[in-house]
């Protein structure tokens, strides 16, 4: 359990969004994708999740780690299936936002979901790393009313707000992983991150990539960092953590020019270069290959989320 300790400490939170919708009109998202952390609480209506197609009954929620596609259906199975850029592209005509606090949980069809970051020393992302599917949460009141606290302090322009929203979603994150060591789901893999988040020199190479993410982060570089050979440095990191540096690379990098996309004005261009693509186009088709929708199409949808 000490060692489930030292990985919570080690956790940087980040709230970045919460909502109660109110469904429109029925549907299925074949590839429903996010970068954050999503924890949805159905209120009234139905939720279907998984190829499966497990049904989310009312007062549970849902939990889609970051990183991870998922099909997802929100009201009757049998309306219309689209793609995740459907949904960005047209999400007002399936979601309404409900902004009175009085009716959170009252119409039917309604949700509110909360979206955020959970960082090993704000470096990797604790639920992708698990590599789990998404998962059903039952019978757990504390989690549910957080949802909730988080969704009405966001409503609401008060003093401590901001203060308020952090303190409630880095329990959030508590709640979820007690609910997972409860549960003793994905035991492995939780094994597998106590041992490796403990190794001195993958933190260097974590903190040398997160701080370098336009610079060169070949092998030969990741090498000298970890003081191991670079015929043995991918090796390294894989055993480690599941995957290729490469491939963790390119995720940080994407995963920080959504964070740009989202909270600069910079141009598509700049915020390639800033995250080391010199090629705007090879980021481009890049970050459509991963995230199913253009850069430009991407800060939009931010946009009109903010309104």
């Amino acid at each position: 359990m000490e060692d489930y300790n030292k990985i919570i400490e080690s956790l940087g939170v980040r709230f970045i969004k919460a909502k109660n919708l109110v469904l429109q009109q029925p549907f299925t998202v074949r590839n429903a994708y996010d970068v954050g952390n999503n924890l949805i609480l159905l209120h009234k209506g139905s939720i279907f999740f998984g190829n499966e197609e497990q049904m989310v009954e009312e007062g549970e929620l849902l939990f889609i780690p970051g990183g991870r596609s998922t099909r997802v259906t929100y009201g009757s199975t049998d309306g219309r299936t689209i793609s995740n850029d459907d949904l960005i592209t047209n999400r007002e005509k399936f979601f309404k936002s409900n902004n009175d606090l009085d009716l959170i949980g009252d119409a039917e069809e309604s949700h509110s979901y909360v979206s955020f970051e959970a960082k090993v020393f704000d470096s990797v992302n604790f639920f992708a790393s698990l590599d789990v599917p998404a998962f059903l949460i039952s019978n757990n009141n504390k989690l549910a009313n957080l949802v909730i606290k988080v969704v009405e302090e966001n409503m609401q322009d008060l003093p401590g707000k901001e203060r308020l929203i952090n303190i409630y979603t880095e329990n959030i994150v508590v709640e979820i992983i007690r609910h997972i060591l409860r549960n003793k789901m994905f035991v492995e893999q939780l094994a597998t991150n106590s041992t490796y988040f403990k190794d001195p020199r993958l933190i260097d190479l974590f903190n040398y990539i997160k701080e370098n993410l336009g610079g060169d982060l070949s092998n030969k570089v990741l090498s000298n960092v970890a003081n191991v050979s670079e015929d043995y440095v991918g090796q390294y990191f894989k055993m480690l953590t599941g995957i290729n540096p490469q491939d963790y690379i390119e995720y940080q990098r994407m995963e920080r020019a959504v964070f740009l996309l989202r909270t600069t004005k910079k141009s598509i261009r700049e915020i390639g270069k800033d995250v080391g693509y010199k090629d705007t186009a090879y980021f481009c088709r890049r970050f459509k290959m991963m995230f199913g929708i253009p850069a430009g199409k991407m800060r939009r949808r931010e946009s009109a989320m903010s309104v």
